[in-house]
């Protein structure tokens, strides 16, 4: 049974909607719920983004080094792609790891194993990252917080495995839209008849020891419940901010979905991903990232980091940029770059995440580590230490086997 599923019904067992509060109380609030609390946005690169037209250009390269050009950033001796002028302001804030070096070359493998730190397995399914910071840091906030400690902006996000249904993520669909089913078809005493016999068909099925299955349905109606009763969904609402703000971040789905990003970390939300499509550049890569991808990439992530930095949220704010994988160094005869997990490039920032500064090197062509070759499992190891989750921490599958939430990765020490 999925989560969607079981959010499907909600028109239809929902409670009465909870009259609108002033955001600011709302932030207030969630300022004293968010005391010693760490935060996490992951922005999804869905295709495998190009190192070498980003963050790694090698513009001394007569093959591989493409149409783009470095420029400065705030960093002296710091250069990324110029068609990212917005973020190179901000470049002090953020660091590059150059030297990612991972082993899966086909798009949901590197999906999965950028979620999670794992291969696929048919034994298992791993929880992804974001589900594991819901599961460790989500009920730091308490029982009573009302929206869900997991949010995935712009694409489906990855499975909870068997950390169960209550941690699977909250999806968004369209930031720029009304969200879905937090509105009921029916009011009033009917409304409040439908959940108490929801109520008690639940509580016997559970009763009967059916299965975990049957106590995470009851646990996402519950939890959705509550959500939906409360003041707290205005975070989900970007009509509420400035059109100043809006045209900062970008009208685009990931420009909107980067500012309700920040919105729900200022709420208290654990964890958001947003994702950003259309990196599988197989042909013709420089025209699509000079006139689509990089100028969106560069409005929001630039927004993003500055908005976070002026509020006071970037220290306790993790900012990740990742794909499932780079692109090859050599352009292939249709002017695209094609698969590349042997070396490649992501970045971070916030959550005491040191800025500025850039880890390990690939040689003058792109094709090889040089310096400090970073792994996926060192890379969950640093997130986890920036978040404030022991690495050492270790789950028991249903199988009764041990799962390591970091196996065999250490924080890269330089940015910790």
């Amino acid at each position: 049974m999925s989560r969607r599923h079981f959010l499907g019904h909600l028109a239809a067992t929902s409670m009465a909607p909870a009259a609108a509060t002033f955001l600011g109380s709302l932030r207030a609030h969630a300022q004293e719920l968010r005391r010693n609390q760490k935060h996490c946005i992951l922005l999804w690169m869905g295709g495998g983004p190009s190192q070498l037209d980003t963050w790694d250009l090698k513009p001394e390269s007569p093959r591989n080094g493409g149409e783009f050009r470095p420029i400065d950033t705030s960093v002296p001796g710091v250069k990324i792609s110029e068609h990212l002028p917005t973020v190179a302001r901000q470049m002090h804030h953020l660091s590059i790891v150059r030297s990612l070096s991972t082993s899966e070359g086909n798009h949901d493998r590197g999906t999965y194993l950028m979620h999670t730190g794992y291969q696929p397995n048919p034994t298992v399914v791993h929880p992804s990252f974001g589900s594991i910071c819901s599961f460790e840091l989500g009920p730091k906030l308490g029982s009573d917080f009302p929206l869900p400690h997991f949010v995935s902006i712009n694409r489906p996000g990855e499975s909870a495995g068997f950390l169960g249904m209550s941690h699977a993520p909250f999806v968004v669909n369209n930031p720029n839209g009304q969200i879905e089913n937090l509105r009921p078809s029916v009011g009033g005493a009917r409304l409040n008849r439908r959940v108490q016999l929801l109520g008690l068909v639940e509580d016997r099925f559970i009763s009967q020891n059916r299965g975990a299955a049957a106590q995470g349905h009851a646990d996402v109606y519950g939890k959705t419940l509550k959500m939906m009763n409360s003041s707290y969904t205005r975070a989900f609402d970007l009509s509420d901010e400035p059109p100043t703000v809006r045209d900062a971040y970008g009208r685009s789905g990931f420009g909107a979905g980067c500012l309700m990003a920040r919105r729900l970390v200022q709420a208290g939300v654990t964890f958001v991903e947003v994702g950003l499509g259309g990196w599988d550049n197989h042909d013709d890569i420089f025209r699509v990232l000079r006139e689509q991808r990089l100028p969106e990439l560069d409005q929001g992530l630039g927004a993003l980091v500055a908005d976070l930095a002026r509020l006071g949220l970037l220290d306790d704010t993790l900012i990740v940029w990742m794909g499932e994988f780079g692109r090859t160094p050599r352009i292939n005869q249709n002017g695209g770059r094609d698969h590349w997990p042997r070396s490649w490039s992501v970045v971070l920032g916030g959550a005491g995440i040191k800025g500025g500064q850039v880890v390990g090197a690939t040689d003058p062509d792109g094709i090889d580590v040089v310096d400090r070759q970073v792994g996926v499992m060192d890379l969950i190891a640093t997130m986890c230490s920036a978040l404030g989750i022991n690495v050492d921490t270790e789950y028991t599958t249903p199988l009764g086997r041990p799962m390591k939430v970091v196996d065999g990765g250490s924080p890269i020490s330089e940015l910790i």
